[in-house]
């Protein structure tokens, strides 16, 4: 399994970025490798629309099942779905932090978009 966390920048001791389609970067971790791997999203950091669904195909085609990030808009939180990806909440910390997080329970799973589009 591969677990996207939106990141301010390229290690597991980055701050997350709350704001998921122009995140910087994902760290993916490779639960089978148990590594962490950056995937650059910075060509969606100026985009004047579409940066959502850009970032949710930059984590469906790292092959990530679970995404943790900030806040979410409509159209890529569809995206995410479409490609079977879980999305969970997480509201500050690093990408270490909120990993953790994730694996003991206690980060809340989105069931929809907590925010308008171009948020």
């Amino acid at each position: 399994m591969k677990i996207a966390v939106s990141a301010q920048g390229k290690t597991a001791e980055s701050p997350v970025d709350t704001r998921f389609g122009r995140a910087a970067c994902f760290m993916v971790y490779d639960d089978v490798s148990q590594s962490w791997e950056a995937v650059d999203n910075r060509q969606n950091l100026e985009a004047a629309q579409g940066a959502g669904i850009q970032a949710a195909a930059n984590v469906v085609n790292a092959g990530c099942s679970v995404l943790i990030s900030g806040h979410c808009g409509p159209k890529a939180f569809a995206a995410l779905s479409r490609g079977n990806v879980e999305v969970y909440m997480a509201e500050g910390g690093n990408v270490n932090d909120v990993f953790a997080a994730w694996r003991n329970g206690s980060l809340k799973r989105m069931e929809n978009a907590d925010v308008e589009g171009h948020w």
